[in-house]
């Protein structure tokens, strides 16, 4: 009775329109003086005969669809049954369908999402123990407190921290970017100086050959995060001393930055997956301090970005990034 009533309900301006063309009908034989009543009778039963027909003929294939629309799914596969027998209802399903994946691969997105957020808190945490447990192993000790040691563990948490703040950042990254004219040698230069400790602790040394008048349009706090990944990075996986970071910048169609170390290498069997989350490989084992986030969140970067990123890296010879800048070239002399 429900499906009745919706049909009824859903076809009322059509019948209501019906009706009014039979009573002009009617209205004309009135006009001419029902010369010829049983023919105006004959007339009107025809009419409400017809109206009545294309109703129950129209009713009858959309009967299920009804019932289907008026019945509460209980579960999804309810709902996505196809029982449509007309052009509209499949459309409308074929609609739902549609919708249905577009939901699905939405929530399946933030699935993913929270699921690397957790594992990534997780495992931060987790490093985030290490220096807090030598801090206080350090304010145990008798004696003058070696605040140089303290300081390489503060330095730790604050790179924890910004990996922590850059990752959820990452998920509203439209936001917070903002597109300008950067001096890319004074942003490595700062990169540097920021490090400084690190480079002194491990003895490794930067070469810098980037000209000082080259601008790229860049994010230039999202840029520092990503160049400060590769070069920290470079400086953590060079275990011998003496040895030289060469950051250089290339120019022609494109700027080209080139980040090369004397490190230890990436194996083949890891090269590919070095961007992927939670990756730490054969050398993140080695070190026992990654969170496999570093580079997938600066190849993320990059890609919001806009810049190009390649890595290559040979075993014992050391790992080479280069990140290409695509768009107009500036230079500081020569702009507007």
């Amino acid at each position: 009775m429900g499906s009745v009533k919706l049909f009824l309900r859903d076809h009322v301006s059509f019948i209501f329109f019906e009706l009014v063309l039979i009573m002009f009908i009617m209205a004309i034989y009135w006009l001419d003086g029902f010369r010829s009543s049983s023919t105006a009778i004959y007339s009107l039963a025809i009419s409400l005969v017809l109206l009545a027909s294309f109703l129950i003929l129209r009713f009858i294939p959309r009967q299920r669809y009804y019932r289907k629309i008026l019945r509460l799914p209980e579960t999804v596969e309810d709902a996505l049954q196809k029982n449509a027998s007309t052009a509209e209802a499949k459309h409308v399903e074929r609609y739902i369908q549609q919708l249905y994946k577009l939901y699905q691969r939405e929530v399946q997105e933030l699935y993913a999402n929270q699921k690397r957020h957790d594992e990534f808190m997780n495992q931060w945490v987790h490093q985030m123990k290490t220096p807090i447990s030598v801090i206080e192993l350090l304010l145990q000790e008798e004696g003058n407190l070696d605040k140089q040691s303290v300081q390489e563990e503060i330095d730790r948490l604050k790179r924890g921290l910004e990996m922590v703040l850059v990752n959820a950042r990452l998920e509203r990254f439209e936001d917070d970017m903002h597109v300008e004219q950067v001096n890319l040698r004074a942003v490595v230069t700062a990169i540097i100086n920021e490090n400084k400790r690190l480079f002194i602790t491990n003895r490794v040394y930067p070469v810098i050959d980037v000209d000082e008048a080259l601008i790229v349009a860049s994010d230039s706090k999202w840029l520092r995060f990503v160049i400060g990944q590769f070069i920290t990075n470079a400086v953590k996986y060079t275990f011998e001393e003496n040895k030289k970071i060469y950051i250089t910048a290339t120019t022609g169609e494109e700027v080209t930055l080139i980040i090369k170390d004397e490190g230890i290498g990436i194996p083949k069997s890891d090269l590919s997956r070095v961007t992927k989350a939670f990756f730490t490989g054969e050398n993140g084992r080695k070190t026992g301090e990654s969170t496999g986030m570093g580079l997938y969140l600066a190849q993320e970067v990059c890609e919001k970005l806009g810049h190009g990123l390649v890595i290559t890296s040979n075993v014992g010879e050391g790992t080479t990034v280069t990140v290409t800048f695509k768009g107009e070239l500036h230079d500081e002399h020569t702009r507007p």
